[in-house]
């Protein structure tokens, strides 16, 4: 009955679980109707190696309206906040503006009380959070705003194209884009009837008053997963997007595999509410859906094995899309499985340091029991 099971599990999500792996819809150019005037927030904590870039493209951004670049330096020791500046002075603007975060809370996860302070700075109707690793194309900014115009929603975000150079990335991340739209189908989360909400933090339209509606980024203050916490909030009162970027890249690099390790240690466990019992269904799934098609490909008969061919053939077949999006060749929906292990194992990691009384550590912070 496993093999069957197994079969079951995948022909759902492979034909109604929200089109997950056709990997779309993709934000493509276009001009707003309507120029809002917006306030751009760039939390940053020690981003030397990235934030020049970054601040030279939304400088150039081909925007009708105003816009300014708001950069809240949380406690750089980089040199984070000089970089800025040259990056702003080489282009003779105006348009940036750097404010010194004082020091972060105790109940406060670092990014979300270094947004607050942009937010609290910012004067516009709409604002745009960023990370400071990304490199927006010049027509980024008029695109965001065309579509939270039109149709009409509360916070657009996107899924930004991320580095994909490194043997650990090229093996990597195409998954975690994979597994990020089979845990949010992307069509879930951009219908209005649906409970399904996420975002890509990357990059976060919002408008104000949606901000306001939930309370401000103080209601969602201790959140480490903040993009996914924050959609949530957002979705209960107005509708919300969540796409993938054409016009967005991450330029932070994951050279080695422990990076990518560390990375999803980080918040796995507090995806799954630090619940061993959500914990051991995680990992049960994720055999179902993953190493019993392999087993019963290789090792079963009869019915078993053809259930366990079916099963994996849909399993590749979906992971097509994002290879195809990221240029990877698809011969590497193959290797799923083991990417699948490695991700597995990750997660398991996160629930026992979470266990051991390690909390979660991002630019030498450590966060305990914080969602």
């Amino acid at each position: 009955m496993i093999p069957l099971l197994s079969l079951g599990i995948w022909l759902y999500l492979f034909f109604a679980h929200g089109r997950f792996w056709q990997s779309g819809p993709e934000l493509l150019p276009a001009l707003p109707s309507e120029t809002p005037d917006v306030d751009i927030i760039i939390p940053a904590r020690d981003e030397a190696e990235t934030i020049g870039p970054v601040i030279a493209s939304l400088l150039d951004q081909q925007y009708a309206g105003n816009f300014q670049v708001i950069l809240v330096d949380d406690d750089s020791s980089d040199g984070t906040a000089e970089i800025a500046r040259a990056a702003a002075a080489a282009r003779g603007s105006r348009m940036l503006r750097v404010i010194s975060s004082p020091p972060k809370p105790a109940v406060w996860s670092g990014k979300l009380w270094a947004v607050s302070q942009g937010v609290a700075s910012a004067e516009a109707a709409v604002l745009l959070l960023a990370d400071a690793d990304i490199v927006h194309d010049p027509r980024h900014l008029a695109t965001l705003v065309a579509r939270l115009n039109a149709p009409r929603v509360d916070m657009v975000s996107e899924m930004v194209r991320l580095n994909c150079a490194s043997r650990a990335e090229r093996w990597l991340v195409p998954a975690f884009v994979y597994f990020f739209q089979m845990l949010y189908p992307f069509a879930w989360v951009n219908d209005p009837m649906s409970k399904v909400a996420a975002a890509a933090g990357g990059t976060v339209l919002i408008r104000r008053e949606a901000l306001e509606r939930i309370g401000g980024i103080a209601s969602i203050k201790g959140a480490l997963i903040d993009d996914v916490t924050l959609a949530k909030a957002v979705k209960r009162g107005g509708a919300i997007y969540l796409g993938h970027s054409g016009l967005a890249v991450s330029i932070r690099r994951y050279p080695h595999f422990v990076d990518i390790w560390d990375m999803i240690a980080r918040t796995a466990f507090t995806q799954l509410n630090y619940s061993a019992a959500l914990l051991a269904l995680t990992l049960i799934g994720l055999a179902l859906v993953w190493w019993v098609p392999v087993g019963e490909a290789l090792f079963g008969s009869g019915w078993q094995r053809l259930c366990g061919l079916a099963a994996f053939v849909l399993g590749a077949a979906s992971y097509l899309p994002t290879l195809a999006r990221y240029r990877r060749r698809a011969l590497w929906s193959l290797a799923l499985p083991l990417i699948a292990l490695f991700y597995m194992a990750a997660t398991l990691w996160s629930a026992l340091t979470y266990w051991r009384g390690i909390g979660a550590r991002w630019k030498n912070r450590t966060y305990e029991g914080t969602r």
